[in-house]
């Protein structure tokens, strides 16, 4: 089963039966999404998902609407006269929208979250957070999407909008706002999977980056090391390596011993340790002693 499918599952299951004002925001959400056809004098929601579809004739028959289930394909249809929701929407060349009194009513918290809850089961998807970041909503109108995107804000979740052939789409992609989503529409038991799968996902990449950035480093002191041993060899070669100060000798000496060692290790390891910068100032005055040789 699919994380958007686990979802509407867990929130399908949601017992708010007993609260009509609830069920009748609900409805009102599934109205307003692009799976949503107005047909002359019939209102037809279809779906792929059965606890979508489950929720939603729960809803009609709590309201007291007539309605009809057939299967057309993968789909599951759903029929219901258009004067029966007339209570709730208006309709406006086939698309449908919020009444201006019920919207007016929408500032009461349980409200909106019961109309969310409702535009998620009936146009809304999220993909697997395993693979990436992508919650989803479609919706019949731009008027309808910005609505809902308004709403949202009051709730720190900013969705981002984007026209699409068959509706109009917020999504979201931060993974913050994805679990806050999560919340709101009453998805406890995904939301607690969702923020498991990013502790884990956000401490491997924090571990990749230590391990990308160990090895760059690795990698520099290795380059940096091959050279100066180089240099050490020419001067040797030159016959010149007794000539150098007791300081170049020593430090050269060790450079050869321990080829792999930071530059902080060798200088603990002089008969007078010195720090870092020490040590790099004499292994840069031997490279640059060597450069000068012919």
């Amino acid at each position: 089963m699919s994380f958007s499918s686990q979802i509407k599952e867990e929130i399908s299951k949601m017992n708010t039966f007993k609260n009509k004002k609830l069920i009748q925001y609900e409805f009102i959400g599934y109205l307003m999404m692009d799976n949503v056809n107005v047909v002359k004098n019939k209102i037809k929601f279809s779906t792929e998902n059965e606890y979508n579809i489950n929720r939603f004739h729960k809803l009609l028959n709590t309201l007291e609407i007539d309605y009809h289930i057939e299967l057309q394909g993968r789909n599951y249809v759903i029929t219901c006269l258009r004067e029966k929701v007339l209570e709730f929407v208006t309709i406006e060349d086939k698309k449908i929208k919020i009444l201006s009194q019920k919207l007016e009513e929408l500032q009461k918290e349980e409200e909106v979250k019961a109309f969310i809850r409702g535009c998620f089961l009936g146009g809304g998807s999220m993909n697997d957070p395993n693979k990436k970041y992508h919650t989803e909503m479609i919706f019949s109108s731009k008027e309808n999407a910005e609505l809902v995107k308004n709403i949202l804000k009051n709730y720190e979740i900013k969705l981002k909008e984007l026209q699409r052939k068959s509706g109009y789409s917020l999504y979201l992609k931060e993974g913050e706002e994805i679990s806050r989503f999560l919340a709101l529409i009453g998805a406890s038991t995904a939301m607690l999977k969702f923020e498991e799968i990013r502790v884990l996902k956000e401490t491997r990449n924090h571990v990749n980056r230590m391990v990308n950035c160990e090895t760059a480093n690795l990698n520099k002191t290795i380059h940096a090391a091959v050279k100066q041993i180089e240099a050490i060899k020419k001067i040797k070669k030159a016959k010149k390596f007794e000539e150098l100060p007791e300081s170049l000798k020593e430090i050269a000496d060790l450079r050869v011993e321990h080829p792999d060692i930071s530059l902080i290790e060798l200088g603990k390891m002089l008969k007078e340790p010195v720090g870092k910068s020490g040590v790099n100032y004499r292994l840069k005055k031997i490279v640059e002693i060597a450069e000068e040789l012919s």
